[in-house]
């Protein structure tokens, strides 16, 4: 108890050190692994910067970070060193595509939950002290249900589940949501059906899902729309490069530009918890309560 309070009471003192723009915090996540969960987020992000925003990525894959070879970029460094005291955020972080910020996790990580106070406290300051707060901050987490996937998502504005057509993606998915929604009170998703073939088949598989999810659960689904898997998604992912700028007329190209627009139109909250630290601070909490 007396942890939670010196947490809060750091807390306190980082509000009065934020600037006033609220950051939109995205979660991507997905029932398994290899529904094309961290091309997309990539490919987004991308697409987010061609249209003027400042995006950051946080590859919250804790096991299993890969978002800086999708995007063809090195990184020498990861979130490990800054918990260890070794580097800061700054020193960390990489440019990518389009001028879009990546923070880089690794295999080396401990996960969110093992973490103390004081690595708590460290990331916040840290996050504080960015010279740039992105307008965006997209989390790649890992496939599956994880204490660390469960608290991204209850930190964050919103929640994009990626499936695919495949049975274990529906299935997993599901299990996903309902899992949220039983333990964790989170009742809307936002839904992309990736690597189908045609736009109707998006829509065929998301109607899958919403069938079950409006028989079983008190939630409620958004779709967001499919991502098409053409031959051009196939050569920019071989040439490590998004594939929004590589074939920016190819079909999926303009189907990830769509998904962006829709989320310029999202409600988004002009709280102070908008503000990137409160992010962290939202974080932490969600996982000191999954350990209590």
């Amino acid at each position: 108890m007396h942890m939670r309070n010196n947490f809060s009471d750091q807390a306190s003192g980082l509000r009065r050190l934020t600037n006033d723009a609220p950051v939109r915090v995205i979660t991507i996540t997905g029932g398994k692994g290899g529904v094309g969960k961290t091309n997309i987020t990539a490919n987004m992000a991308v697409a987010m910067a061609n249209k003027g925003k400042k995006v950051m990525i946080l590859d919250a894959d804790l096991g299993l970070a890969n978002i800086d070879i999708v995007l063809g970029v090195e990184a020498k460094h990861n979130l490990s060193h800054v918990v260890k005291g070794e580097k800061t955020l700054e020193d960390i972080i990489i440019d990518g595509p389009s001028g879009i910020k990546i923070i880089p996790s690794s295999s080396g990580v401990n996960d969110m939950a093992g973490m103390g106070y004081r690595e708590h406290a460290g990331i916040i300051r840290e996050f504080n002290s960015l010279k740039s707060t992105p307008d965006v901050l997209l989390i790649d987490t890992a496939a599956g249900i994880s204490n660390d996937v469960v608290a991204f998502s209850r930190a964050s504005h919103d929640v994009i589940v990626v499936v695919c057509d495949e049975p274990a993606s529906i299935t997993d998915a599901y299990a996903l949501i309902k899992m949220f929604e039983r333990d964790h009170g989170i009742k809307r998703f936002r839904v992309i059906s990736n690597m189908v073939k045609t736009h109707a088949d998006g829509r065929v598989l998301f109607n899958k899902i919403m069938k079950v999810t409006d028989k079983f659960l008190d939630v409620t689904l958004d779709y967001m729309g499919a991502v098409p898997y053409d031959d051009y998604m196939k050569k920019s992912i071989q040439k490590q490069s998004p594939v929004v700028n590589a074939y920016p007329r190819s079909p999926s190209s303009i189907a990830i530009g769509k998904h962006v627009e829709k989320i310029d139109r999202w409600p988004m909250s002009k709280s102070p918890s908008g503000h990137i630290e409160f992010f962290f601070e939202r974080l932490f909490i969600s996982n000191n309560k999954l350990m209590a």
